[in-house]
């Protein structure tokens, strides 16, 4: 073989590094070499955090800008609503309403226009109708879950009503009723249940046990119990004791001081009825006295153990112990006889003695009487009517003409709800 010589296919000199690499380390150094390309970085189009970062900003941008026309939006409508109120008028197609506005009417009933001898039956007290609650100011609430309502009081905070239930075999049931109408239970499974004049209190009679309770934001609260006769019935709150007939079928009443233990009967044997409070504290009651005589109307003084309190003795009423005074203690609206008819009756308590007479004031009361103002109360008779008593007409010999409902179902009597 010839060698050419100057050529630069037989290099000549020593290597800068040596070729005699064994095996393995060739091995490791290509490992090494592809382990290193992997690792290293690739060049980037753009920076993804920064694309984030980017578009967070955007959004927080477009937030703002949200939340500050909402804003606007915002103070224009108060701005609107103080010029509404400040003006006095309602806004069109609505109306202003402070604290907590009664919510729309859910049922609609058709009442009846006044006429020559009507009036308008809501422009002063609500009134139950069956299984609804129509408002002096002729809104209509259906009354939910709480069943037939014997008696009904509306609440003076404007949260609605407590409503006590007819009896059952159960027994009665307390409610407290929102204004939408949704009830909720205080109490159930008792004989009998009276309020105060204000809604906070309720006293109630199960068995032999008389309780009285505050009611608190819609719970009952600071619960009194004491032991009593089984016949023993609570029938009305006076100040800050609770009137109890001790047996329905002889004279006796108690004033029970909301305490516990047994309950004191008192000294009382001759109270027949009684009927409410004067402003000064005595009540009106009738008492059979002597013995064996029709009881007549008198004042009976509690802090005398419901001795009577003078005179002795006024008119004859005869009636079945219905009957309440008018706020100013000048009236007694009571039931009772004239003639040979059942009637309401009205008497003057300014002169109460034997020469005073009761004056017929309409049809026989049923359920509750309510005074709406000193002269003019309203209840429900036995047709299911509401009869309004206006006491000036009555000082001339007109007595009151009962108004008709309709739409009551026949043989309902409308429940005229106290307070407000």
């Amino acid at each position: 073989m010839s060698v050419v010589s100057g050529g630069r296919d037989n290099p000549s000199g020593v290597p800068g590094r040596s070729l005699d690499v064994p095996q393995n380390q060739l091995e490791d150094a290509v490992r090494e070499e592809l382990s290193r390309r992997v690792a290293a970085p690739r060049a980037l189009t753009g920076d993804p955090a920064s694309a984030v970062i980017g578009r967070a900003n955007r959004i927080q941008r477009r937030r703002a800008a949200a939340g500050m026309s909402l804003a606007a939006v915002a103070i224009v409508l108060v701005s609107a609503g103080s010029m509404q109120l400040r003006d006095d008028r309602p806004p069109t197609g609505g109306s202003v309403a402070i604290g907590e506005p009664d919510p729309p009417p859910a049922v609609t009933r058709t009442i009846p226009p006044p006429g020559p001898n009507t009036m308008t039956p809501f422009a002063e007290v609500d009134v139950v109708l069956g299984e609804m609650i129509v408002t002096a100011q002729g809104r209509m609430v259906p009354l939910l879950g709480t069943g037939d309502v014997e008696r009904a009081h509306r609440l003076t905070d404007g949260r609605g009503w407590l409503a006590v239930g007819a009896p059952t075999i159960a027994g009665r049931a307390l409610w407290s009723v929102r204004p939408d109408g949704t009830a909720q239970v205080l109490l159930a499974g008792a004989d009998e249940i009276i309020l105060d004049p204000e809604g906070r209190r309720v006293a109630w009679k199960q068995g032999t046990v008389l309780a009285a309770a505050g009611i608190v934001n819609g719970e009952l609260a600071d619960t009194v119990r004491a032991e009593a006769p089984a016949e023993a019935v609570p029938q009305r709150f006076v100040d800050d004791t609770v009137l109890v007939r001790l047996a329905p079928d002889r004279p006796g009443h108690v004033l029970w001081g909301l305490k516990p233990g047994p309950l004191d009967q008192g000294t009382d044997r001759v109270s027949t009825q009684v009927f409410d409070a004067l402003p000064d504290g005595r009540l009106v009651g009738e008492v059979a006295v002597p013995a064996g005589r029709p009881a007549c109307l008198t004042l009976l003084d509690p802090a005398q153990g419901l001795a009577p309190a003078g005179p002795d003795c006024g008119p004859e009423v005869d009636g079945d112990g219905r009957g309440s005074v008018s706020p100013d203690g000048r009236w007694l609206l009571v039931n009772g006889r004239s003639g040979d008819q059942e009637s309401a009756l009205l008497v003057d308590l300014t002169r109460l003695d034997r020469s005073a007479e009761a004056q017929p004031a309409g049809p026989a009361m049923t359920g509750t009487v309510v005074w709406s103002a000193p002269g003019t109360a309203y209840y429900a008779d036995a047709a299911g009517d509401l009869v309004r008593v206006a006491v000036d007409p009555l000082r001339t010999s007109r007595p009151a003409t009962p108004v008709t409902l309709a739409g009551l179902p026949s043989g309902e009597l409308p429940v005229v709800v106290s307070g407000g």
